[in-house]
């Protein structure tokens, strides 16, 4: 096992890692940037480093600068979370090459599954259903516009290099399609340095359904069951929850399996996720992979009782998986609720200095966060304040309990998205399970009369 592993993150995650390993008698090294000096993964690690400037690209980004902290440490494992750095093959391949574990998977599978094209052509050709779409990235409009008349209008332009909603265009016509494709190819080059676009069949009203896996270097993957993803604005997910009402018995047995042999493509290690679209008729497609830990894995740990964390981190020590895919058992529902530092109407970012904190505790409650009454959220991150998780014998009390939840919890200073989660558990339709990546059109456009 390890003696010190650095931490490249910030925020809650950066505290989760912290966590974990405290647990598990590993020392910790915090890097952070001047604007994070007085964040709370500095105050509860071991050790603390500063790497630079506020700017991202001068510090959380910053590889030279991480490694050396490692270096100068004495870490022997460094654990990136999300976002910044862990999704970067090339940041994998520099720590193999420094002698310091990546906590995470190999190179190779990141690079995969990073390129979004690839990855599509990688699972296809493992028997994952994917989207008719055009295969690869396109090497021309005019390549764009024969598939799109294949396959049928609407389609999607995705970004080949990335995600998140940048580099994506949904077009319903060939005129769309025309004037969209230069747009989707420069705001791909822009956010991930890669102009190259793919093309999709679009699903109208699809669900949004992601599949946990693992796999440890003595080959076993399996996976740990799904996440209803669907509530997401502007392609970023708002709420998640586990088990999905959309799935029976067999579906889940079909998609979990599909998931596996997507990671068995990549011979993949550590924490990774697999989304799929599902269409109304039941239908299921091949979306992404995620080589990381995500944001929701919570949700996953309050059904399964599993500690994904402590998990990722054995699994890079070379210790085999702690389960096997028969224990893994679904008990009651979780509901995860992202409270974000933003405008609960128009979804811009809101940072500031928090003038009081009061999250909510109690049984079936759990709290993600390293913020604190007092704290300053700079404008350089993600604006994410907190995670609330809920947890009950069945979807029901989870959703009376996460109405609760979100009325004890208080905080001031700054504006939350925690009046649009009350409101979303109030729906008709979000009580009754009618659910699809277009809920909060819909929800968005009410608000609005």
């Amino acid at each position: 096992m390890f003696k010190k592993i650095l931490v490249a993150n910030r925020g809650e995650i950066a505290l989760r890692v912290i966590s974990a390993c405290r647990e598990l008698g590993i020392r910790t090294v915090a890097v952070y940037s001047e604007a994070d000096r007085d964040a709370l993964h500095v105050r509860y690690a071991d050790e603390d480093v500063c790497i630079g400037p506020a700017a991202p690209t001068a510090s959380y980004l910053n590889v030279t600068s991480i490694v050396s902290a490692a270096e100068i440490t004495e870490a022997d494992a460094i654990h990136p979370g999300y976002g910044f750095l862990a999704e970067n093959s090339r940041f994998a391949e520099i720590l193999s090459d420094c002698r310091i574990q990546f906590i995470g998977p190999s190179p190779e599978a990141i690079r995969t599954m990073g390129d979004k094209a690839l990855a599509r052509e990688t699972v296809a050709a493992a028997g994952v259903p994917t989207l008719p779409g055009s295969g690869g990235a396109l090497r021309s409009l005019d390549e764009g516009l024969d598939t799109a008349r294949q396959v049928g209008y609407p389609v999607i332009l995705k970004a080949s290099a990335g995600g998140g909603g940048r580099g994506m265009r949904v077009a319903a016509n060939d005129r769309e399609l025309g004037r969209y494709f230069e747009i989707a190819s420069s705001e791909a080059a822009k956010a991930f340095g890669n102009g190259e676009i793919y093309l999709e069949k679009y699903l109208v009203t699809p669900r949004h359904i992601e599949f946990q896996i693992f796999g440890d270097r003595q080959g076993r993957v399996m996976h740990l069951g799904e996440r209803e993803c669907s509530i997401q604005r502007r392609h970023q997910k708002l709420l998640e929850e586990s088990p999905s009402v959309a799935l029976d018995a067999e579906l889940r047995r079909r998609m979990g399996g599909a998931a596996v042999e997507a990671a068995r493509a990549v011979k993949y290690t550590g924490a990774g996720t697999v989304e799929f679209l599902l269409d109304a008729d039941g239908s299921f497609y091949f979306m992404e992979m995620n080589t990381r830990i995500q944001v929701e894995h919570p949700v996953t740990e309050e059904v399964t009782g599993l500690d994904l964390v402590k998990e990722q981190i054995s699994v890079a020590a070379g210790e085999p998986l702690s389960f096997c895919e028969k224990e893994i058992r679904a008990r009651g529902h979780a509901i995860e609720f992202r409270i974000n530092a933003e405008d609960p109407v128009r979804f811009t970012p809101s940072p500031g200095r928090i003038t009081t904190f009061h999250p909510p505790g109690g049984t079936g409650v759990r709290v993600d966060t390293a913020a604190y009454q007092g704290y300053v959220i700079p404008p350089y991150y993600d604006s994410m304040i907190a995670k609330l998780i809920v947890r009950g014998k069945d979807r029901a009390e989870a959703i009376s309990r996460g109405r609760r939840a979100l009325e004890f919890f208080v905080i001031e200073g700054v504006q939350t998205t925690i009046p649009v989660h009350r409101r979303i558990l109030e729906e008709e339709d979000f009580q009754a399970g009618r659910i699809s990546t277009r809920f909060m059109e819909r929800f968005a456009a009410a608000a609005r009369t």
